[in-house]
């Protein structure tokens, strides 16, 4: 895709070591606690396949699926997702950086519509908030 499109970018610096923001992304079972998400299976590997059912406030379960395109290991997690309707997936990067012992986390993506790239920021946004809370309590 061209640089033409509608994007977005959130950077937080997490009170967690890389090691232990890239195991809340790539563990199974700690993704599910903070991604409000169930049935998660990740297979993080370039073409590995990744899919869990999100449970939306108000109950509504949404499921999800796609692969990841990018792996480096407590840097890089390029995942792309799956969207009805779309040929190609859509690309979500989590790019990470050491900052002694905390870590800097950017997330990102690029859309064809403001529409679609509002949405996605605003999930996103709720992504970190979970994931700050659950690091925080870990």
């Amino acid at each position: 895709m061209s640089g033409t499109g509608f994007d977005y970018a959130i950077t937080r610096t997490l009170d967690a070591p890389v090691g232990k923001v890239w195991d809340a992304w790539t563990n199974a079972d700690n993704y599910g606690k903070w991604a409000s998400a169930e049935d998660v299976a990740l297979d993080v590997r370039p073409g590995g396949a990744w899919s869990s059912v999100m449970v939306i406030p108000g109950g509504a379960r949404v499921p999800l699926t796609g692969a990841y395109t990018e792996v480096v290991p407590n840097e890089r997690l390029v995942m792309g997702m799956d969207v009805p309707g779309r040929d190609e997936p859509v690309l979500m990067t989590l790019a990470l950086a050491a900052d002694g012992d905390r870590t800097k986390v950017t997330l990102s993506q690029t859309f064809d519509s403001a529409e679609e790239r509002d949405q996605s920021e605003q999930g996103s946004n709720m992504l970190l908030d979970g994931l700050t809370a659950f690091l925080g309590a870990a």
